[in-house]
């Protein structure tokens, strides 16, 4: 059953709405990247604690976006992260069997996330919506 949007309080502006949900959107794919390109470079590690932050700030404030254009990317970002756990967690198996199918293993699943994440940002920029 779907849930009805959430309107602004009648005292915010559309505009303020947007511009609020844009600057989540900032946030929330900043430290995404952070991350994604840790993961991606070996000598850069940061925190997980960083993407945790990322994902209950969209987990908390998505409904603030539904029936708008960045209800997708609430959606592109929590389910790029619950992907990624999973795959890191299929493949983490590997890394007990044989280090090396586990190094690639791992290196496509941050360079997946990475683009999930380019990609996302880059439309959030340009007020493009994300796809189903």
């Amino acid at each position: 059953m779907a849930t009805p949007p959430v309107l602004p309080p009648d005292n915010e502006p559309a505009w303020e709405r947007e511009r609020h949900l844009r600057t989540i959107g900032q946030i929330s794919y900043a430290l995404h990247a952070i991350v994604a390109v840790g993961a991606v470079l070996p000598a850069f590690q940061p925190s997980v604690l960083l993407l945790v932050a990322a994902f209950i700030l969209d987990l908390v404030k998505r409904d603030d976006a539904l029936g708008s254009w960045q209800e997708s990317h609430f959606r592109w970002r929590i389910r790029s992260v619950l992907w990624a756990a999973g795959l890191y967690l299929l493949t983490a198996p590997l890394w007990l069997l044989f280090v090396a199918p586990g190094w690639i293993a791992w290196g496509l699943v941050s360079i997946w996330f990475l683009y999930r994440v380019v990609r996302g940002w880059l439309s959030l920029n340009e007020r493009r919506a994300m796809p189903d």
